[in-house]
């Protein structure tokens, strides 16, 4: 059998990985083979293909057949291509300069689509993250209303459960502060009514003070000329207690 040129699985499991090799076709896929001749990574987009160019041409030109795969990945490159104007050149229907530069043209053309669609993918990643941002934000304000309707909700039950416990806690509250009231305004009226008093018995105090020092000048006046009389009374007795004295000697 010839030989064939196809891929040979690398990597962990989920995350595969391939070699482009050269192998004999009774060989099994992942078993011996003849030349590497480059690595194709299917898991990043657009896919990373790193392949010896000339060392496939060269293949190809021995008669090494590719696998499906290996063929796509030969086409995307320009190797078949490549070595569709090379066959040109050898049945002399073109130069290798006219095909070289058909070459150069093709692979110009290729490199600009391939920029193009990295771009493209960039763009459609970006946008994708863009869409899935917006649509978490949305998502986040959703539950968030829905968090802040519940939390108004259980704020009312409890309001209310509150209200319907609160009358006669109410009462006592507002029975205990007319009581509190009550007493500040007994204590004003009866501080005014010890004012008044006070100042009644400070009056009362005067007026008897005033009263009575009246009278007792009034009795100190009265007493004068009684007490006079008695001093006369008494010197006239006393002179003839005397007299009779001398009289009985």
């Amino acid at each position: 059998m010839p030989a064939r040129i196809r891929l040979q699985r690398k990597g962990k499991k989920g995350k595969p990985f391939y070699h482009i090799v050269i192998a004999d076709g009774r060989a099994p896929r992942d078993g011996k083979f003849i030349e590497k001749i480059g690595t194709y990574n299917p898991l990043t987009k657009p896919a990373d293909i790193k392949l010896n160019f000339d060392k496939a041409v060269d293949w190809l030109n021995k008669g090494a057949q590719p696998s499906d795969t290996v063929k796509t990945i030969l086409s995307y490159k320009g190797v078949l291509y490549k070595n569709h104007l090379l066959k040109g050149v050898k049945k002399g229907a073109i130069t290798e300069e006219q095909a070289e530069a058909k070459f150069q043209a093709w692979l110009t053309e290729k490199e600009a689509k391939i920029t193009g669609k990295i771009k493209e993918t960039e763009l459609a990643v970006k946008d994708d993250s863009k869409k899935r941002l917006e649509a978490e934000v949305k998502i986040n304000e959703a539950r968030a209303a829905e968090i802040a309707k519940k939390k108004a909700k259980e704020i009312e039950e409890k309001r209310k459960t509150d209200k319907a416990k609160e009358p006669p806690e109410a009462e006592a509250i507002t029975e205990t502060k007319t009581e509190e009231t009550k007493p500040e305004e007994q204590i004003q009226e009866t501080s005014e009514k010890v004012e008044v008093k006070v100042e009644e018995k400070v009056e009362e105090k005067v007026e008897v003070k005033v009263e009575v020092k009246v009278e007792v000048k009034n009795e100190e006046v009265k007493e004068e000329p009684k007490t006079e009389e008695n001093i006369e009374e008494k010197t006239e007795d006393k002179v003839e207690e005397k007299t009779k004295e001398k009289t009985e000697e």
